[in-house]
């Protein structure tokens, strides 16, 4: 489902003004992502992206196109794994974060 132009700009307000927001938001994709949750976590990470650098600079900042990242990200899109983890790793440069896995035990 496309975000509404008010959702959007409603996150972005929110991420401007409130860094543990925009961390917030990456982390909770990235974890997403790990727990096998990976529709939940493309979107948390198409959520942050639109809310902070914007599809077409973080093209430019990884040398990639901004269509491909986008579709990679899209519901059905299946990025590689390189394609995927240099996106998280240039979102954890760009925020000035170094987002560790720390085992839990999982809830049943």
């Amino acid at each position: 489902m496309p975000l509404t132009r008010e959702f959007k700009e409603t996150v972005k307000a929110h991420a401007d003004r409130d860094p543990a927001f925009r961390k917030g938001m990456l982390a909770e994709g990235i974890e997403d992502l790990l727990a096998g949750n990976i529709e939940d976590g493309k979107t948390m990470l198409r959520y942050y992206i639109h809310a902070t650098i914007g599809f077409e600079q973080l093209a430019k900042e990884l040398n990639r196109s901004a269509k491909n990242l986008m579709r990679s990200l899209s519901p059905k899109g299946n990025a590689h794994a390189d394609n995927l983890f240099q996106t998280i790793a240039g979102l954890q440069k760009r925020e000035g974060i170094a987002l560790k896995v720390t085992p839990a035990k999982r809830v049943a």
